[in-house]
């Protein structure tokens, strides 16, 4: 395996294991087309997704609901923050048509954060769970929400709706954590409410994301893995951090594609489910092949 590559902090230079075809292809054009004929946000565009051609041409999407602007600035993060417009209660119905249209057996909602509303957007994701599952029946439905700044009434109203899977990124490891999530983003708070959503819903699956480039050490990184399975966490993703502007935090190296390699069978060993792992890896890339896996291997237990 080749050496860890360390950058110039402000002139990064990507590997050839990181580079990407421009998205083009006509289911992808008719997808773009289809989501601004139906006023939706994906997180594929906003947060600037390297994989957004792959999973555009295979006619998969990521919805990001409650508006395109994020009450919070991570340091990582390209979607826009600021001040948001009013929460739209016809959101629900236009996603769950979408998902009809595209034929999807398995979706995925996300959002910005809502601090700005009582329950940080609950309510709306809870009726758009419901809404596809009414249009949609044999539709499997992933959620990947914010913290909710840890309310436990936020939480119970998601976890009712009964989302097949239900997801909060970590993001990173502890030490490295507040410097990429200043403000009201919480460590603990997010590992804690991964472990109340598998306690208020236990049939259903828990996934968490990690980036990695951030100046974490390989033994932070399996110290979070191990935190995540104390909280009985059945998915992990894990993928390279990738500088969307120079005004976001610098990229600390490019980990090889050997690495993830390792750090999945890490993660198989400390007894995650699915492991997704390697330098391209988003939290939503191959979601429908994870759940399929999953319902695979239980059906055989």
């Amino acid at each position: 395996m080749a050496t860890e590559i360390r950058l110039n902090k402000d002139i990064p230079k990507r590997p050839d294991w990181l580079k990407v075809r421009m998205p083009a292809g006509p289911r992808y054009i008719e997808l773009k087309d289809m989501m601004r004929t139906m006023e939706l946000h994906t997180v594929c565009e906003e947060a600037r997704c390297p994989n957004i051609g792959e999973c555009w041409g295979h006619g998969t999407a990521t919805f990001m609901i409650l508006g395109d602007v994020c009450t919070r600035a991570c340091r990582y993060c390209a979607v826009t923050s600021g001040k948001p417009t009013a929460l739209d209660l016809g959101e629900p119905k236009r996603v769950a048509e979408a998902v009809q249209k595209m034929g999807l057996k398995h979706a995925v909602v996300t959002s910005v954060d809502r601090d700005d509303v009582p329950d940080g957007g609950a309510s709306i994701f809870a009726a758009t769970i419901r809404k596809i599952h009414e249009l949609n029946p044999d539709c499997a439905v992933e959620v990947l929400t914010p913290d909710f700044q840890g309310v436990e009434e936020s939480l119970r109203t998601v976890m009712d709706a009964r989302p097949e899977i239900f997801n909060h990124n970590i993001e990173t490891v502890e030490r490295v954590f507040p410097r990429v999530r200043p403000g009201r983003s919480k460590y603990a708070v997010s590992i804690d409410l991964l472990r109340r959503a598998k306690d208020l819903y236990p049939e259903g699956l828990t996934k968490s994301g990690l980036m990695v480039g951030l100046g974490e050490t390989r033994s932070e990184i399996v110290d979070t893995m191990r935190k995540l399975r104390s909280a009985k966490v059945d998915i992990l993703t894990i993928g390279q951090y990738l500088r969307p502007t120079p005004k976001h935090v610098a990229i600390d190296r490019y980990y090889h594609p050997g690495e993830f390699a390792q750090l999945r069978e890490e993660g198989f060993a400390l007894g995650f489910s699915h492991v997704e792992s390697g330098p391209l890896v988003r939290s939503s890339y191959h979601a429908h092949e994870q759940s399929d896996a999953l319902r695979a291997r239980r059906s055989q237990i």
